[in-house]
């Protein structure tokens, strides 16, 4: 990062359990499409993302990393140089809702092995496919109280809403922090 044009290139791991909609929220973001069949990440893979702030250009690279146990052994290699990451769990009133929210410390705790003292952002997605006004955001902001997490937001990778404003609050953030650095 010493190179002008390179000072705020970022890499982001965006994790959680399989199926949350990892790839379907990036996809959202940097393309702003979405796909509805679902296809399983293998290992990992990645998206790059370009915005001006400010007059500088911010490069984004964003790593979505396969959430099935079978890949465990392969996370550690793919967290390297992450300096901010999304930790995902599905809203969902079902296993894979309970499941996933259940996993988030394991991930956060995976992501602070590894990379240390990084903002960390958690999305609930999927809240198009559940009543809205009935969500409990009690025990979410709970933890994200406890883990000093940067920032919870509801998402919908099928919508759109809450995408932008939960991928902003990490390039904002990632901006203020290396920008104060570099000047």
């Amino acid at each position: 990062m010493n190179d002008t044009a390179d000072k705020f290139t970022f890499k982001v791991t965006v994790i959680g359990d399989g199926a949350v909609g990892k790839t379907s929220l990036i996809r959202k973001f940097t393309q702003g499409n979405f796909q509805d069949q679902y296809i399983k990440t293998i290992g990992a893979q990645f998206s790059k993302y370009v915005e001006e702030i400010k007059g500088d250009k911010c490069k984004l690279f964003f790593w979505d990393i396969a959430g099935q146990d079978t890949f465990h052994f392969l996370r550690p290699a793919f967290y390297k140089a992450s300096v901010a990451a999304i930790v995902v769990f599905s809203l969902e009133e079902n296993e894979l809702g309970v499941e996933s929210f259940k996993h988030v410390p394991n991930w956060y705790n995976e992501i602070k092995k590894f990379c240390g003292d990084i903002p960390i952002v958690l999305f609930g997605n999927k809240i198009d496919l559940v009543d809205e006004k009935e969500v409990e955001d009690e025990r979410v902001l709970k933890l994200k109280e406890k883990k000093e997490l940067l920032a919870y937001y509801r998402t919908s990778a099928k919508t759109g809403q809450g995408v932008h404003e939960a991928f902003q609050a990490i390039i904002n953030e990632l901006y203020s922090k290396y920008k104060s650095i570099s000047d």
